[in-house]
C-alpha cells in the first residue's frame, strides 16, 4: 500500500463530559479508540533527537490553533531537548515515549495510532530517524510506527550541513522520495554548532502550512469514502 492509501479506521465525535458537553480544559485523550466520521486533520507529529527540537513546541501551537487533533511521539533524544509535558500541555494529548509502555491498555499502540490518521509529521527529522526510514529499522516507537503507517508522511529534516551532504543521508534521502515521502528541504544559515550552510529546519510556519495542506486533502478523501460507505 502506497503512502497516500487511506488508513481504515476513523475519527468520531469525542465523548462529552460535563454540562456543556465540552471536554474539561485540560483534560487529555489518547490516540486510542478512534471512532469514524470524524472532521479534524489527525495528525501525528514525531520529534527526533535535534536542537531543532524545540521548536517543536511552536508547531504543535499552530496545527492545534488550525484545528488539527496532534498526537506526538518522541524519541529518547528528542526528549533531551523539550520536554513531553510541554508537548502534551500544547497539544491535549497524551505523548507517546516509550513502545514497551503498558499503561495504555492492550492495543497495539503503533497500528492503532495509524487507524484514521492523516498525516505523519516529523520535524525536527535527524540523519538517524532519516536513515532508519530508509532501510526499514524499526528499534523504537518512531520508527516503528513509520512502518506501519499508510497516511502521507511529511518529513522536516534538520542537521549539520556536513552531515545533510554526506553521500548517505542523501542516498537516504533519494530512498525516501521514491517511496512517497515529501522532504521539506532545510534552510541555509547559521546552525548550532556554529558553522554556516544548509542543515537549519525549515521554519516552523511552513511546516505547519505543509502538514495542514496535505492532512484535510487526506481527510477529505477519508470522509468522502467513509461517506459514500
Amino acid at each position: 500500500m502506497s503512502r497516500g492509501a487511506d488508513a481504515s479506521g476513523g475519527r468520531g465525535a469525542r465523548r462529552k463530559s460535563g454540562a456543556s458537553g465540552e471536554r474539561p480544559r485540560g483534560a487529555l485523550t489518547g490516540p486510542l479508540g478512534v471512532l469514524p466520521g470524524g472532521g479534524r486533520p489527525r495528525i501525528a507529529l514525531g520529534v527526533s533527537g535535534g536542537i531543532a527540537a524545540y521548536k517543536a513546541a511552536e508547531i504543535v501551537r499552530g496545527l492545534v490553533k488550525a484545528g488539527a487533533e496532534v498526537h506526538v511521539i518522541m524519541t529518547a533524544g528528542g526528549r533531551q531537548f523539550i520536554t513531553p509535558l510541554t508537548l502534551q500541555t500544547l497539544s491535549g494529548q497524551d505523548v507517546i515515549t516509550d513502545q514497551w509502555d503498558l499503561t495504555r491498555g492492550a492495543d497495539i499502540q503503533h497500528i492503532a495510532l495509524t487507524k484514521g490518521l492523516d498525516l505523519m509529521l516529523v520535524a525536527p527529522a535527524t540523519a538517524d530517524i532519516l536513515a532508519k526510514f530508509a532501510h526499514g529499522i524499526a528499534d523504537d516507537f518512531l520508527s516503528t510506527f513509520y512502518l506501519a503507517v499508510t497516511a502521507p508522511v511529511l518529513v522536516a529534516p534538520a542537521m549539520n550541513v556536513w552531515m545533510w551532504e554526506h553521500p548517505a543521508t542523501q542516498a537516504n534521502l533519494a530512498v525516501l522520495k521514491a517511496r512517497g515521502v515529501r522532504v521539506l528541504e532545510p534552510e541555509a544559515g547559521s546552525l548550532a554548532c556554529g558553522d554556516e550552510g544548509i542543515g537549519r529546519m525549515a521554519d516552523p510556519e511552513s511546516i505547519v502550512a505543509a502538514a495542514l495542506g496535505t492532512g484535510k486533502k487526506k481527510l477529505r478523501g477519508r470522509l468522502k469514502d467513509a461517506a459514500s460507505s
